[in-house]
């Protein structure tokens, strides 16, 4: 079976950059998990070693607040905001100078203290760059910042009933940009035309998860098998297979709340490693792993095996090889990264990042065999994974809060706090 995901060939567990479209850099990055969709950089040298001060090539000062993880495309830099009751799409250029910025409705402030309006990052296919807000505003902006549609989803589809703030990025396949409500009461998947704004379809995700454990803030992943698009969508207590074209459910895979807790809400996303899908749930009590494929309830057939007790409950993990990278921010071992075995879902090496009171809100990034994984306070680890894994550098901003993940392209890092973005290294 051929699969390939957001573009790039899967090949026994590793992902080869073969971009299917002209246009892509290798330097791109194009959503919130970078241009593979699974937190894993192109190849090249990135820095190490910073501070505040030391090895920074440029910073900006945000006039705005937000939390959404930059995405990247040539020249432009873009995230979101809210600034003055309005939500606000902004781009840089690579050496920190603005391009243009433009007002796309009005802010629907965030409730959670680590949150905002501006949670869920951009996506592009290189024409054009589709921003979401918590509010309900969805656009399409050309990459010279000239708006070309705009809805609104609630007024739409409904209102949102999350208990906190919205957190999924959209996605695309071909065709659409997607959306995923999954909240209390009425869920959904929706599909619009890249091109006019169109609302394409719009399929119901009620799966009958009781209370919160109805409610998710993760994003979505995109793999091409056999020529055919499918979207698997993490939430609700299940793991559910679609159809790209129509949004019909394929599959699903049930069971990862087996008590019915009422508060099990999922934040941490999906990602496709081989031929699993990795799935964290439970606040990071676990981690299972999905063969992909077959049709209607597959939880009985299709589990390959769950990790109890290893997961994450915020951040999202990566993978290179045979080995999956989870960033532990719950329970007892909070604060370090585990790996785990692709095959078994065993623990093969867990390392402590370091002992303190700030959490982990911000995805691992992977960069050949260098992970790196930020702080709520702005320190990033960097882990080398090239045998045991062992914490290399320890690089600290000087308490700037975070929950954005580090974004590498080009041989530098880009890195959003709630006061600046930083592009680290010379």
């Amino acid at each position: 079976m051929n699969r390939m995901l957001s573009g790039f060939t899967l090949i026994a567990g590793l992902v080869s950059a073969t971009i299917s479209c002209s246009t892509a850099a290798a330097d791109n990055w194009p959503g919130w998990r970078g241009p593979t969709s699974n937190g894993v950089a192109a190849t090249g040298d990135y820095p190490t070693s910073w501070s505040a001060t030391e090895n920074i090539a440029w910073k900006v000062k945000l006039d705005g607040r937000g939390a959404s993880t930059p995405i990247v495309w040539e020249d432009n830099i873009l995230l979101t905001m809210g600034r003055d009751g309005k939500n606000v799409l902004v781009s840089y250029n690579r050496s920190g100078k603005q391009n243009w910025e433009l007002e796309v409705g009005t802010e629907k402030a965030g409730k959670h203290k680590k949150a905002s309006g501006s949670n869920p990052s951009c996506v592009t296919d290189g024409k054009l760059v589709f921003a979401y807000f918590k509010s309900g505003d969805l656009v399409a902006v050309d990459l010279k910042g000239h708006l070309k549609w705009h809805h609104n989803v609630q007024e739409m589809f409904g209102e949102d009933t999350l208990w906190w703030d919205l957190g999924t990025s959209p996605i695309l396949t071909k065709a659409h940009v997607i959306i995923t409500v999954m909240q209390s009461g009425p869920s959904h998947l929706a599909a619009f035309d890249k091109a006019s704004g169109k609302s394409a379809w719009k399929v119901d995700r009620n799966l009958g998860a009781p209370e919160e454990a109805a409610q998710a803030y993760s994003t979505p992943v995109v793999e091409m098998v056999d020529g055919k698009e499918r979207i698997y969508v993490l939430g609700a207590d299940h793991a559910t297979g679609h159809d790209a074209v129509t949004g019909k459910e394929l599959w699903r895979v049930g069971g990862l709340n087996p008590t019915q807790h009422q508060y099990f809400r999922s934040i941490s996303g999906p990602v496709l490693a081989g031929n699993l899908l990795i799935a964290p749930y439970a606040r990071g009590g676990s981690v299972t792993g999905i063969r992909l494929g077959g049709s209607g309830d597959v939880t009985k057939t299709h589990v390959a095996w769950t990790a109890l007790e290893v997961g994450s409950d915020v951040p999202t993990p990566t993978f290179l090889g045979n080995r999956i990278f989870v960033c532990r921010d719950n329970g007892a071992s909070k604060g370090s990264l585990a790996t785990l075995n692709l095959e078994s879902g065993k623990i093969v090496n867990e390392v402590l990042l370091e002992k303190n009171r700030n959490g982990f809100s911000s995805s691992p990034t992977l960069a050949g065999t260098h992970i790196y994984v930020t702080r709520e306070d702005g320190t990033t680890f960097v882990v080398d994974v090239s045998g045991k894994a062992r914490v290399i550098a320890t690089n600290s901003l000087e308490d700037e809060f975070t929950v954005a993940t580090p974004v590498l392209v080009d041989g530098k890092i880009l890195l959003r706090t709630y006061e600046h973005l930083y592009c680290i290294g010379k």
